[in-house]
């Protein structure tokens, strides 16, 4: 009897942790690369006039620790902001990545291809971004596995929350569903403003990021994928060949020199407030540093008009022999 009683609290016990488990779980652990896009995302694209295979980019923004991705509008051919994730982490410091350990997440332009997304990676979800890319090779970077994955934890790659990367590889997939060969992701140090130019314009890297800026202004101006090629070391950017003239057309390239001057004008406006600032900085320091010496000179005199005070008491009382 006491047997009967065990097995069948045993029993019990087994559906239980069963029932627990599946509350637990989505069905799709042992295939979470085909996790399907929530219906809410679906109702989204279709109210932005797009669809789940139409063609996607993804930009990537790492001081605003920033990831948007667009999806193609059918009406215009033009890309439209579909959402912006926050990154959870990304590792190094802004400036491309030059060699394989250097903990440095990239910087530039990749294509991503089926090839390249991993519906069993270790961190949840993950597809590899294709570094080093032409542009890499031919300065002589290395590096392997630079990712965009989940589990929120980075070391040279740009990590996101498993729900995240759960919607972004869903939006990858039913975009190669729909017949696109690769998507192109765009990593910047920062939105390249005028503004922040001026603000890092003491770095080493200041040449990379103006040629790299040809690629984000040709996107900004138009909402269409730059093309690229290796010229003379930088990036050829919409040209024929790499170093041919511009593929744009000539409305394009008038619209594009408009928002070059206005870039220049504010990069000119953001130096110059940078350099006051570092003016007024100087003269907040040194001002910091003349009341500190005065506050010296003041307690210097009155300890010595104190000393000397204490000195004829002492003489007027018979002290000091």
């Amino acid at each position: 009897m006491a047997n009967g009683l065990r097995n069948i609290v045993k029993s019990l016990l087994v559906l239980i942790a069963l029932g627990v488990l599946a509350a637990c779980t989505t069905g799709f652990e042992s295939d979470r690369g085909n996790i399907p896009l929530p219906s809410l995302t679906k109702a989204r694209l279709g109210q932005m006039g797009s669809s789940e295979g139409a063609p996607m980019l993804v930009r990537i923004f790492k001081s605003e620790s920033d990831l948007e991705v667009w999806k193609q509008v059918e009406a215009t051919g033009k890309f439209e902001l579909f959402r912006t994730y926050k990154i959870c982490a990304w590792s190094g410091d802004l400036g491309p990545k030059f060699k394989e350990g250097d903990r440095q997440a990239p910087e530039g332009f990749y294509d991503v291809t089926p090839g390249l997304m991993n519906p069993r990676s270790s961190y949840f979800l993950s597809f590899n971004l294709g570094f080093p890319n032409k542009f890499d090779r031919a300065y002589g970077r290395t590096g392997t596995n630079i990712m965009v994955h989940g589990d929120c934890t980075s070391s040279g790659c740009y990590a996101m929350t498993d729900e995240q990367i759960a919607e972004i590889y869903a939006l990858a997939r039913e975009t190669f569903k729909g017949g696109s060969k690769s998507f192109q992701v765009q990593v910047y140090p920062f939105r390249m403003t005028g503004e922040n130019l001026a603000a890092y314009s003491d770095s080493e890297h200041m040449e990379f990021w103006r040629d790299i800026k040809v690629g984000y202004d040709h996107f900004e101006l138009t909402k269409q994928r730059p093309t690229w090629d290796v010229c003379d070391g930088r990036y050829g950017v919409n040209r024929a060949g790499g170093c041919g003239a511009s593929t744009l057309s000539a409305e394009m390239r008038a619209a594009y020199g408009k928002m070059q001057v206005a870039d220049a004008a504010a990069f000119k406006v953001a130096m110059a407030n940078k350099a006051q600032s570092k003016l007024d900085a100087e003269a907040e320091a040194q001002r910091k540093i003349e009341a500190a010496q005065a506050a010296d000179e003041r307690k210097a005199a009155i300890n010595q008009t104190t000393s000397k005070v204490t000195g004829w008491f002492g003489g007027l009382f018979g002290g000091g022999g």
